[in-house]
């Protein structure tokens, strides 16, 4: 067996260890057909106040300008599918991957661990662990490195369980061997789109961030327009339902991350507790939780735009 396919193997069987779903692999070089689209949508102003998308542009689209001398993108599948949702079905709601631990830290720490076994098993391995916080096109490189393809949603959906998984990157200096494409099964399925609340969903593989409810309910700051009101679909942070109507999500399973678990509290909460909610309760509930990027605030401030 060549050294690259030894490396490649010992990498995926560890990631697999880790409790990664999946690990796919591809070289490290410029997104030809991502650029235009990107820029595009920037020009569109379909990230609204997101703009942060605008600055590092070279960067999303080539990971050797992120890290020097990368050679490979190795890109991993993290499920957080619940088996338990929340219990009043008149509560607002959380997003899925909002239920547990913050996922950047429970991703960060396996990243490191992966990139350790890598440099103690394969010798002087530089590179860097990527979670959604810099200028990465996860979806992207997942896409290439063939675990899925980018739905009518815009988001990774895989045959075989669906799309309620996190995407996480490691770029290292190491050449391996590539992974390669899948072909996209979304067929004349529109599920997605029409089902979509704000019709943020412009046309298949067009989502404009700025009518997005997680984008309303998370990214922006001010107060929301009062032309979606009613439309929220009764989303109080992010917002599942492009994902719960796919027809391949009914092959996802539960995670087994006890990390990703919820707070005790938080399936049980009703619409009044959560009408009532207070900062202790929000702190309790939320301590480790990426809800708290909305804030006290913000959260009371969504709450407030779905009642009536």
């Amino acid at each position: 067996m060549n050294p690259k396919t030894k490396h490649t193997q010992l990498i995926k069987t560890e990631a697999k260890r880790l409790g990664f779903l999946s690990c796919g692999i591809s070289k490290a070089r410029f997104l030809e057909e991502e650029a235009p689209r990107l820029e595009k949508w920037l020009n569109n102003n379909m990230h609204g106040e997101m703009h942060y998308m605008e600055n590092h542009f070279d960067k999303r689209l080539d990971p050797t300008k992120l890290v020097e001398g990368s050679k490979s993108v190795v890109s991993l599948l993290l499920n957080y599918y619940p088996s338990e949702k929340q219990l009043d079905k008149t509560a607002p709601k959380i997003s899925k991957y909002a239920y547990g631990t913050d996922y950047h830290f429970v991703i960060k720490d396996k990243l490191k661990s992966l990139l350790q076994f890598i440099q103690e098993k394969i010798g002087e391995v530089q590179g860097r662990a990527f979670v959604d916080s810099a200028p990465v096109l996860d979806k992207a490189w997942a896409a290439r490195s063939g675990l899925g393809w980018i739905g009518k949603h815009s988001n990774l959906i895989t045959q075989q369980v669906g799309s309620f998984y996190f995407i996480a990157e490691l770029i290292i200096d190491l050449d391996l061997d590539y992974d390669t494409p899948v072909t996209d099964h979304c067929g004349t399925c529109t599920a997605c789109i029409d089902a979509c609340p704000t019709e943020a969903i412009k046309a298949p593989y067009v989502v404009d961030g700025s009518k997005c409810i997680s984008y309303f309910t998370i990214e922006l700051k001010e107060n929301i327009p009062m032309e979606f009101k009613g439309q929220f679909d009764n989303w109080m942070f992010g917002c599942d339902v492009c994902q719960d109507v796919c027809p391949w999500n009914r092959f996802s399973k539960p995670h087994k991350e006890p990390l990703f678990n919820p707070h005790p509290e938080l399936l049980a909460m009703t619409k009044k507790d959560w009408e009532e909610i207070t900062q202790e309760t929000f702190s309790k509930v939320f301590q480790k939780s990426a809800v708290k990027r909305t804030k006290f605030s913000g959260l009371k401030r969504n709450i407030n735009f779905l009642k009536e």
